[in-house]
């Protein structure tokens, strides 16, 4: 276990016993006001020990087990109805927790909630500064008024009528992630908007609870360089891992790594076991798919486009266009 994760866990613990103070608080208050409340709760968990207890002496008197279950269930009812009476609704209880769903101890069934995920992901970028998804960058906020709506002669279509047709594309991959899955390749000069657009993705896949691991080629294989010759400790394994089990992973400026066939090598790992896994993969890069194939193996590049959606990015640089003043 890394000392970052270890990290994590401590913030988890503190942010639980926090929690855990605004909702005895709460419950301070409300047992005052519905006093039935506090009756119904104290049995309930003390049917709750005495079921523990038959299951831990394994005491098999089913008539009192049932009785018990069955008492359970009527207190239960009684209280909803007490509390929807009273105008108490299920937020009361959980919006003191930073992720309702594991309550704040980073764990749901047996296994790492996303926000822990998450949480140890952005740690590891925030020191990197690998992650640029500010606030304000998000899927509706994609700007095609940048690309110019004249007719490029060489692909027949304008920059702006292209861009439409990736933002589309884009878009639907957002919203269909969770039934469908799918990989981008997004390709063309440099100064077009896709690291923009990526991190306009990246952005709303973590508004949705989704786990993102967004990483330049440099920055990833430099991990990989780092831990082949052990340098930077569990740090890099965490990395890695993280590469491979994100819910998504964005790998940015594919072909300015320092190319090695270990780099290529794990370029394969990456994308041939994410493509096992159905875990979606996002590459941009400044090649040309030409010039992929002269650099990279046929084994990676026929992964890339046989299950990767390729969308060409074409058109004046915006970056020096708004420099400039001309966009």
């Amino acid at each position: 276990m890394s000392d970052i994760f270890r990290e994590v866990l401590r913030e988890f613990e503190q942010d639980k016993v926090l929690a855990q103070r605004k909702l005895a608080a709460r419950l301070s208050i409300l047992y005052e006001r519905l006093p039935r409340v506090e009756e119904i709760n104290k049995r309930l968990s003390a049917i709750g020990l005495a079921l523990s207890q038959m299951i831990l002496h394994r005491n098999n008197d089913e008539a009192k087990g049932q009785a018990l279950r069955a008492e359970s269930v009527a207190l239960n009812g009684e209280k909803d109805a007490l509390l929807y009476e009273n105008g108490y609704d299920e937020d009361f209880f959980t919006d003191v927790y930073k992720c309702p769903k594991c309550k704040d101890t980073g764990f749901v069934e047996g296994g790492q909630c996303n926000c822990l995920k998450q949480r140890v992901i952005a740690r590891y970028f925030e020191m990197s500064n690998l992650v640029k998804t500010p606030e304000h960058e998000g899927i509706d906020t994609f700007d095609l008024s940048f690309y110019s709506d004249m007719t490029d002669p060489e692909q027949g279509i304008s920059p702006r009528s292209n861009m439409e047709r990736i933002f589309t594309v884009a878009l639907k991959f957002t919203e269909n992630f969770n039934t469908s899955f799918e990989n981008l390749l997004l390709y063309g000069e440099t100064g077009l908007g896709k690291t923009h657009l990526s991190n306009c993705i990246a952005r709303e896949m973590l508004n949705k609870g989704r786990t993102v691991l967004y990483t330049s080629a440099s920055q990833l294989f430099r991990h990989v360089e780092d831990l082949r010759f052990g340098r930077g400790g569990a740090k890099n394994a965490d990395v890695l891992n993280m590469a491979y089990d994100a819910d998504l992973l964005i790998i940015d400026d594919l072909g300015t790594e320092f190319i090695t066939t270990v780099t290529t090598t794990e370029l394969f790992n990456f994308i041939n076991i994410r493509l096992l896994k159905r875990k979606s993969t996002i590459i941009s890069t400044n090649l040309s798919p030409n010039d992929l194939e002269g650099i990279y193996s046929d084994r990676i590049t026929s992964r890339i486009y046989g299950e990767y959606a390729l969308l060409h990015f074409f058109g004046d640089d915006i970056r020096v266009g708004k420099k400039h003043g001309l966009l």
